[in-house]
């Protein structure tokens, strides 16, 4: 898993989960003005500014890890 700065470019979307870099928690984002986000942090709305924020980048290997298949019959 890797963090990485919120540019212009890569912001966070409504429901996506970035880091808070001040707790070292992992929020649920609800909201990108630009220079302020909106997050939920442990059941309450936290307003801080993006340089505060970090998005998070999970990796290939991470992914398969966590994946689990619906299908039974191919078994994949």
């Amino acid at each position: 898993m890797e963090f990485y700065d919120i540019t212009e470019d890569a912001y966070p979307h409504p429901g996506e989960y970035i880091l808070y870099v001040p707790s070292q928690a992992i929020v649920l984002c609800g909201a990108y003005t630009g220079t302020h986000i909106k997050a939920l942090h442990n059941g309450k709305v936290l307003k801080d500014r993006v340089e505060n924020f970090k998005k998070i980048k999970i990796g290939m290997k991470e992914r398969k890890a966590k994946f689990v298949s619906k299908c039974k019959a191919c078994g994949k």
